[in-house]
């Protein structure tokens, strides 16, 4: 959309807008109050039933598996048991709460967004769309939404118990804490408390003025030049909406400086502990105050810095607390980042910015990476079905009960693995996905859980190249990561493997077993498991009618059966195998 130039311009652009702006508000309020009444209830019943049906099998496992961990020390495990009670007692309060917050933004903003959507750019038949979009899909991503919760609760939670009951390794010692340091960390939280609260309060109130002016003038700014929120149809409401509500924006900023300002000081108290010092605690009380003045003028656009005073708060070598492999992912990230930086290899194209408002959440959701790694599997996936190392006991397994690590763990392991090997071939400063897609550190989704992804991997792909494997490594690894445990140096004895060097089989060893919990994590995440599970089925029925498996009646009718009913589900949802509203990144892993 090309922004017009001049007052008049900009008037006439305004003027004429508003109408049709008026119109699309009012029929998206309309589907809005005729659909999110059903969504939300969909979402606050089926939530809070699946929540508080789980509760005492939460509440007991709970107990069950800190008592029985060996990864919690005494001291610790005591602590535990006693205050553990308060917040599984609050966790079926808080999940209904939120049940329901989450069930009328969702009943009410995906109508509204959806009818703004329809009059986007390539979008054909745009009147049938504008009553249709957002009406018989946003009951249907209602249900996707209780599902997903479901599998939160039913698998990833006792996924994260049973990691804690785990046994430790050879290496690792229980977490523990010591009594001597608890009396002065309680003392300078007692005392930090109160005055961060102050303090930041104090601070949040003085500058909610300024805060004030200035969000009004830029948002003002916007609205007459059609720029910023204002530029794309869909964010035309939320933005003019923002002008009117932005008062209690404000309020609820300074509300979220008070409630913030608790934690600074308990903080303090925590700092006071790792330090085993009660002058830096009392120091990171008073930098807390400086802290929170730079964080807000920055984001005001003040003067840099704070005039505030700020001491440290750590002593010497333990500044950030970083382990060595935090810092080889630091270093790595940041030098990546300057390469990057400095223009190379400018000719590969990396993801694209989305230009509509429904895409932008999607990237912002790490849509494109997910799509990756979805579509890898499935083309990995078919190779070692045809292989032999994906038998039909293995995708029955996670099909009926839900269970089995070789394929929901060891094939997107490898899968990441293969693109660990294809970036370190090619030298690049990123992960290659694809021929022509680069993922950096600049085109990474920001989003906090694939961020805690990045620097490991990046890591680890530098480890990959100095390993220099050949073609008949990998083709080795490749069974290896299937089929073996791959724990322990004595694991790989007699399995072929071409190199006899015991370092390197022990530093590979180490990455597959990285690798592994970092699949493990990211397996916890409540889509994975759904979308894994329709790529399960999928491969099933593609293998039984290649004739590559021989698979059980029952199953295959139970499987034809499920996919059916989610392409009801998903079929104005974006969330179809492989693709995600056009976002999908194309791979190529063969």
């Amino acid at each position: 959309m090309n922004v017009p130039v001049g007052f008049l311009a900009k008037l006439w652009s305004l003027a004429s807008f508003l109408p049709f702006f008026v119109l699309l508000l009012l029929l998206g309020s309309a589907k809005a109050l005729l659909i999110g009444p059903v969504a939300a209830a969909i979402v606050f019943l089926g939530d809070s039933a699946v929540i508080v049906g789980l509760w005492p099998a939460h509440f007991v496992w709970t107990y069950c598996c800190v008592l029985a961990t060996k990864r919690i020390g005494p001291v610790l495990k005591i602590l535990a048991v006693v205050f553990l009670p308060l917040p599984l007692l609050l966790l079926p309060v808080l999940g209904i709460v939120g049940s329901l917050l989450v069930g009328i933004g969702y009943g009410v903003f995906t109508p509204l967004m959806a009818t703004f959507e329809a009059v986007g750019e390539g979008v054909a038949d745009k009147l049938s769309h504008c009553f249709l979009d957002g009406t018989a899909s946003t009951i249907r991503g209602a249900c996707m939404v209780v599902r997903d919760v479901t599998d939160f609760c039913f698998h990833s939670y006792f996924s994260f118990m049973d990691e804690l009951s785990e046994k430790m390794g050879d290496d690792e010692a229980p977490i523990d804490i010591k009594l001597s340091y608890l009396p002065r960390s309680f003392l300078v939280a007692l005392v930090a408390v109160p005055l961060d609260v102050l303090m930041i309060t104090g601070v949040a109130l003085w500058k909610s003025p300024c805060m004030l002016l200035k969000g009004w003038q830029r948002l003002c700014e916007d609205l007459v030049g059609r720029e910023g929120p204002f530029l794309e149809t869909v964010c035309v409401p939320f933005a003019g909406l923002a002008i009117i509500l932005w008062p209690l924006a404000v309020v609820a900023g300074v509300i979220a400086s008070f409630l913030s300002s608790f934690f600074f000081g308990l903080h303090a108290g925590l700092v006071a502990y790792q330090e085993a010092s009660f002058q830096m605690g009392l120091s990171y009380m008073i930098s807390a105050v400086a802290l929170y003045d730079e964080y807000t003028n920055d984001l005001l656009y003040l003067r840099e810095g704070s005039c505030l005073p700020r001491p440290k708060y750590r002593k010497a070598g333990s500044a950030k607390y970083e382990t060595g492999r935090d810092k080889d992912e630091h270093n790595v990230t940041a030098a990546s980042a300057e390469k990057q930086h400095q223009g190379q290899r400018k000719h590969r194209r990396v993801l694209h910015r989305s230009k509509t408002f429904m895409e932008t959440i999607q990237r912002l959701r790490p849509i494109q990476i997910w799509d990756w790694l979805f579509r890898s599997c499935e083309i990995n996936g078919r190779i070692l079905l045809s292989e032999g190392l994906i038998s039909s006991e293995d995708i029955e397994e996670f099909i009926t009960k839900g269970k089995g690590k070789k394929l929901s763990i060891k094939l997107p392991a490898w899968c990441i693995l293969h693109c660990l090997i294809r970036s370190a071939k090619h030298d690049t400063h990123g992960l290659l996905i694809s021929d022509d897609v680069e993922v950096t550190n600049f085109n990474w989704p920001k989003d906090k859980v694939f961020d805690w992804m990045l620097g490991p991997l990046l890591v680890l792909k530098e480890q990959m190249k100095k390993l220099e494997l050949t073609e008949d490594e990998e083709l080795c690894l490749q069974k290896l990561i299937m089929t073996n445990a791959n724990e322990k140096p004595s694991d790989w004895e007699d399995c072929g493997f071409p190199s006899s060097d015991g370092v390197k089989r022990a530093q590979l060893q180490a990455i597959i077993r990285r690798l592994q919990g970092i699949v493990a994590n990211m397996s916890r995440i409540p889509s994975f498991r759904r979308r894994f599970m329709s790529l399960a089925r999928a491969l099933y029925l593609e293998a039984i009618d290649a004739g590559t498996i021989d698979g059980s009646r029952k199953v295959e009718c139970k499987v034809k059966a499920d996919i059916a009913s989610e392409e009801l589900q998903s079929r104005d949802v974006g969330d179809t195998k492989g693709s995600s509203n056009g976002t999908s990144v194309d791979v190529d892993m063969v």
